[in-house]
């Protein structure tokens, strides 16, 4: 929601008057006494350091020497709504609007009341005196409409601002949850073929529909869309990105690759877009291996994107299916192309060496993860389980009993390094010291339990 914003205030102290500049801030205003102009001056010091009590009083003041000064009841509105007073704060500002009602800072002071008290009819029908003023304001409007449920009202005027000031953000996000409830779209789609055909060099007005239909699951349609979309514009991204799904649905991999590569390689596409056409192409590959290579050619694109390790991403992908091959060539690919100390993807590697019963690289990259992460259990746990089954009960033994004093409330962990810690005993040929460490991770299973 927008908010009435502050101006400088500019006073003049040699008793000069000031004239009003028309619709400007109502505390631009030179005062007309200079005890008028000392008690207005009291009050915007006080109001200035929260004292909006002593405001208030410095403020009646100026209105008994002023009785019809517009100004001061707006200041002494602002007042009562910081104290959220707001009954007086209301009745202030709509005295000010009495003395001078084409002021729209007057205005907006009723509709910020309106607004924090939740009188949402007052506020629509505040705003609505505000338009004329600057009807950039119709985005509160919108907003209103979204909040008391009134969506037609709030796709009428979002599709007016946006044929008048084009799309923002927030109208897009409020035309998507309008259409979202399926009763809108048909007649939204219907508005868009109008466009269409109106406006057929308009890029975005496809790209609107092939989303409703996507949404409706008529791929044909979508499919029909982005094909005239390319004929229309044929350098349009969105047409590539439309086509490469249905290329995908129709298992037409050579022009579903052709047409992600395009995507991939588009500066104008958004990060988001691009991260979503690799995912369902990687969803495609799971079934079909044998596009591998593509999807490799494809990661490099995401090599200098700061909002996410693509290749990190794909691996987890793989290690969820449980695909742990897969899913350690693309940890080893993200730590060798930045971060190799990353936390997260070194124990996710690790667990999928573990998996895949690769203990010498998972011994020596759990080691050198120790210097870096002196006090993460995990590393040493997965340094002793290597070790273990490397034979080197020694390192084993020693490498877990360090860690386990990082070990903080994680019975499952606790048990784990207990199991190893008698694993490695029982390697150096202590059964004794096996069995209590056995009988110890025991009791902490129970204990989870």
């Amino acid at each position: 929601m927008k908010k009435s914003v502050l101006v400088i205030l500019f006073f003049v102290l040699l008793g000069n008057s000031v004239s009003v500049m028309a619709q400007t801030e109502p505390e631009d205003i030179a005062m007309a006494t200079d005890e008028y102009q000392d008690s207005f001056y009291e009050s915007l010091k006080q109001k200035g350091i929260e004292n909006y009590d002593k405001a208030i009083i410095s403020l009646e003041k100026c209105i008994k020497l002023k009785p019809n000064d517009a100004v001061a009841y707006f200041e002494l509105g602002k007042n009562y709504l910081k104290l959220k007073e707001y009954p007086d704060a209301q009745k202030s500002f709509e005295k000010a609007i009495q003395l001078d009602p084409k002021n729209k800072w007057y205005w907006l002071g009723v509709y910020d009341v309106s607004f924090e008290t939740k009188n949402y009819p007052l506020a629509i029908e505040t705003i609505q005196k505000i338009i004329p003023f600057d009807e950039e304001y119709k985005d509160d409007l919108i907003s209103l409409y979204m909040i008391i449920n009134q969506y037609e009202k709030a796709l009428l005027t979002i599709n007016e601002m946006n044929d008048k000031y084009g799309k923002s953000e927030d109208r897009e996000r409020y035309k998507q949850q309008i259409l979202s409830q399926g009763k809108y779209q048909n007649t939204e789609i219907d508005n868009l073929l109008n466009q269409i055909k109106q406006n057929p060099k308009v890029e975005s007005n496809y790209v609107n529909l092939i989303f409703l239909y996507s949404k409706t699951s008529e791929t044909d349609k979508a499919l029909d869309v982005a094909k005239q979309l390319a004929k229309e514009i044929p350098t349009s991204e969105w047409a590539q990105l439309s086509l490469f799904k249905g290329y995908l649905d129709q298992n037409q991999a050579d022009k579903a690759i052709k047409a992600m590569n395009f995507i991939l390689s588009s500066p104008k596409m958004d990060s988001k877009i691009k991260h979503r056409t690799l995912n369902e192409f990687l969803i495609y590959v799971n079934k079909n291996p044998q596009y591998g290579p593509d999807l490799e050619k494809a990661i490099g694109y995401f090599d200098n994107d700061p909002n996410v390790d693509v290749a990190k991403e794909i691996g987890k992908f793989y290690h969820s299916k449980n695909q742990f091959e897969n899913a350690i060539k693309y940890y080893e690919k993200k730590l060798k192309a930045n971060s190799d100390t990353d936390r997260e993807t070194n124990l996710l590697l690790l667990e999928a060496y573990s998996q895949t019963k690769q203990f010498e690289p998972m011994t020596k990259r759990a080691m050198t993860m120790i210097e870096v992460y002196p006090s993460q259990p995990q590393f040493y746990y997965y340094a002793g389980l290597g070790s273990n089954q490397l034979k080197q009960f020694k390192n084993a033994k020693t490498v877990l009993e360090m860690g386990l004093d990082y070990v903080v409330d994680d019975k499952k962990l606790e048990a784990d390094f207990n199991v190893q810690l008698g694993e490695a005993h029982n390697g150096l040929g202590d059964a004794k010291k096996k069995e209590e460490y056995f009988l110890k991770a025991n009791e902490l299973l129970k204990q989870k339990k």
